[in-house]
């Protein structure tokens, strides 16, 4: 049995379609705070990312007519939000680590024993939001991608054009460094 795919926005698409300018303000309005939301995890910089937005809605406006309506404008949007966000971060000339590289993680081993062990319920979501930021560009670019947009690693590895073992390897390290942070801020209050 096929199911029917029904774009809820449709008709403000169309209306964008055909140059009506309150509709495009109507898309904006719809979508640009979780558009945003999804910048600022990539990016990690509030001006950064409303950089980031207004290029992904103009480009997203300007090529308007090459929605097909096969997923939903949102869906459509999220994957131009998230192109230009990761190429952006590519302009920053972000390095990222490699399986190759960095293999010191011998000695973080005890230690990510010991964070293993962490009581859970210490954590609230600001604190976690605070660590999040706090990665690296390259882990949290990852683990954001991952955990927070539902992206997998061969999709991750196509769109950041790394390998999808590397997409793996820098969640995991991301996790672990997550903990690692989350332990000190824990110390910390």
């Amino acid at each position: 049995m096929e199911v029917e795919y029904i774009n809820i926005h449709q008709e403000i698409v169309d209306r964008c379609k055909s140059g009506d300018k309150a509709a495009f303000r109507e898309l904006y309005d719809l979508y640009s705070k979780a558009m945003f939301n999804i910048c600022y995890r990539i990016t990690n910089d509030q001006y950064e990312a409303e950089d980031v937005l207004q290029e992904a809605f103009v480009s997203a406006f300007k090529n308007i007519g090459a929605f097909r309506a096969e997923s939903s404008f949102g869906a459509w949007l999220k994957k131009i939000v998230v192109n230009r966000a990761i190429n952006h971060m590519k302009k920053k000339k972000l390095k990222l680590t490699s399986l190759e590289e960095n293999f010191e993680t011998a000695d973080l081993n005890y230690h990510n024993e010991v964070s293993d062990n962490l009581d859970d319920s210490n954590y609230n979501i600001e604190m976690i939001k605070k660590a999040v930021n706090l990665l690296p560009d390259g882990y949290r670019m990852v683990f954001s991608l991952y955990l927070l947009e539902g992206y997998d690693h061969a999709e991750i590895a196509q769109i950041m054009e790394i390998t999808e073992s590397t997409s793996k390897s820098q969640y995991n390290r991301a996790k672990k460094k997550l903990k690692n942070i989350l332990e000190e801020l824990c110390r910390i209050n």
